[in-house]
């Protein structure tokens, strides 16, 4: 346990901070998730639609550190390579 107020104050905070990350990652995952439950569907522009939700939040996840800026790379590029080999 933390024995200085400002030890007390870093660890209220770093609670909160954690809470707030791992509802914006859960959200992440949801999004991305739900592209490939599109491409899985076999249905080319409802996954192309869920796509086009997922960039914006897969850019804001990196802008804001929860996930690294390469990881969200790869993410856009994988999701977008599966879609364009769809039939």
């Amino acid at each position: 346990m933390a024995n200085s107020s400002q030890a007390r104050k870093r660890a209220r905070q770093s609670e909160l901070r954690r809470k707030h990350n791992a509802s914006r990652r859960s959200l992440l995952r949801t999004r991305i998730k739900q592209v490939i439950k599109a491409i899985e569907s076999g249905d080319k522009a409802s996954a192309e639609q869920a796509y086009a939700v997922a960039v914006p939040i897969i850019d804001r996840m990196a802008g804001n550190a929860i996930i690294h800026k390469n990881k969200a790379a790869r993410h856009k590029s994988r999701l977008s390579a599966r879609i364009k080999a769809m039939a």
